[in-house]
């Protein structure tokens, strides 16, 4: 299922369901809501985006209060995030999974939000998008290739290749085609043994993470490995790692502890720069279908993820 374009003076609605924008943020929020508006949309903010009636995030219930307003909103034709933080998992149990799946819209953010991205889809089949959140990536200095990216795939439809925004690597050799499925790889973790883990059945897997150390890498792809995942995934993609790339660190990278530990298989591994923390963000259609290539260093949208 996927839900409709984008266009000129729809309304796009704000979420917080992980972290609040506490109040040295609230520059980032005006600059994000002001970009959305200068790309000729109206904006939507949620009633709790500050709250910390918990001192450290809102309550779940005001999370899946805002999420299910905007999701039922008729006017409202795309959900951004504010930003990650811990508690993107609180709210799942108190979504209207039914209302949701009957509304399908936009819904895009990255990090924490890792959790919902991949939970919605695997609850009601609705593509969703890892791109840019509010703080960190509209209201942030917003890179010309992030823009482009984001009129491309959410306004203009685009399928086809992703273009490349820094280096790329092929990692183990080969082609594979599959469902999108991952991003943060902490926070999809959170999902383990919940009814919200997705099926990675020829799914591609692709990852990234925030300051993450080689061995913390080792533990969640063992963690993986040991859930069966590398049984069934199509192949991998890795993406920008600012703790382990930052500084010429001499590694070992995020891609070289997963070959090490899927030694014994051959799906490909493509490494690309183009999502992550602290880099420019493509769009990348969660539950979508896309084609790898790592031999060229290619990740191509192969089917529509918007109407």
């Amino acid at each position: 299922m996927i839900p409709d374009r984008l266009s000129p003076n729809d309304t796009i609605g704000i979420a917080a369901p992980s972290d609040p924008v506490q109040p040295e943020l609230e520059d980032r929020l005006q600059a994000g809501i002001d970009i959305l508006k200068s790309l000729g949309f109206r904006v939507k903010p949620g009633q709790y985006l500050h709250s910390q009636a918990l001192r450290y995030a809102a309550t779940p219930e005001q999370k899946a209060e805002d999420l299910n307003n905007l999701f039922a909103d008729p006017k409202v034709k795309a959900i951004i995030c504010t930003q990650g933080g811990d508690t993107a998992n609180a709210p799942l149990a108190l979504l209207d999974w039914d209302m949701i799946k009957q509304n399908p819209k936009i819904f895009l953010g990255l990090s924490d939000i890792t959790v919902l991205l991949n939970a919605i889809t695997h609850k009601t089949g609705l593509v969703t998008f890892h791109g840019n959140d509010i703080l960190w990536g509209f209201g942030n200095n917003m890179t010309d290739y992030e823009q482009q990216e984001f009129e491309r795939i959410l306004v203009k439809g685009k399928t086809g290749l992703i273009p490349p925004n820094r280096p790329r690597k092929t990692i183990r050799s080969g082609t594979a085609t599959g469902k999108l499925l991952g991003g943060n790889l902490r926070c999809l973790l959170k999902l383990a043994g919940t009814p919200y883990w997705p099926d990675f059945t020829d799914a591609i897997l692709f990852v990234e993470a925030y300051e993450i150390s080689p061995k913390a890498c080792h533990a969640a792809f063992h963690q993986l490995h040991q859930m069966g995942l590398f049984d069934r995934i199509t192949g991998a993609i890795v993406g920008y790692i600012d703790s382990m790339q930052r500084d010429d660190s001499p590694g070992p990278y995020m891609e070289d502890v997963l070959l090490e530990v899927t030694q014994t298989y051959s799906f490909p591994i493509l490494k690309i720069n183009d999502f992550g923390h602290n880099c420019p963000n493509t769009v990348l259609p969660v539950g979508g279908q896309v084609r790898i290539d790592a031999d060229n260093q290619i990740i191509e949208i192969v089917s529509p993820c918007v109407g």
